[in-house]
């Protein structure tokens, strides 16, 4: 079942890479109290998530936070290393915070995988963003098309916090 709109985010643990190496990060705790914008893309690194998705959320991350935000979450089914390094190569530091979901259990538990196994991706995030206020979804925007940065962008994101 896919979680929607008034639904409690999954409290799943994620590795990532922190000062000393690898480190668990229970989401829950994490998120608690706290307003965040979540956005998932299929890979690091790949076209549209390396060149349109994330750089968006990027430039517009201070505009974001003016809203109330208190952290603008990338999420990607990618392992610790590559998630710091691909954050590293488009300066995310500060803006965004780039959390590995290694082996899919994160957006297994929403319902939001994507098989990309023809692409020889095997199984993904869908694209998709998503407001998160105290654990509690407010908003969730899907992409219909993998490729595509429209309802999950950070353009509509800001719009929608704006209104």
């Amino acid at each position: 079942m896919t979680i929607k709109i008034g639904d409690v985010l999954p409290n799943v643990t994620v590795k990532r890479l922190g000062e000393n190496g690898i480190e668990d990060l229970d989401f829950g705790a994490y998120i608690k109290g706290k307003k965040i914008v979540l956005f998932a893309v299929p890979g690091a690194y790949t076209p549209t998530c390396h060149l349109k998705h994330l750089p968006g959320y990027v430039a517009n991350a201070d505009q974001i936070k003016a809203k109330g935000v208190d952290d603008i979450i990338c999420l990607s089914v990618n392992d610790p290393f590559v998630m710091k390094a691909w954050g590293d190569s488009v300066g995310a530091a500060g803006k965004v915070t780039m959390i590995p979901d290694w082996n899919a259990a994160f957006v297994t538990a929403l319902g939001l995988t994507l098989d990309a196994a023809g692409a020889g991706l095997g199984t993904r995030a869908q694209r998709f963003s998503m407001v998160i206020e105290d654990g509690v979804v407010t908003d969730l925007q899907v992409e219909p098309v993998a490729s595509a940065v429209e309802l999950s962008g950070a353009d509509l994101c800001l719009s929608k916090l704006a209104a």
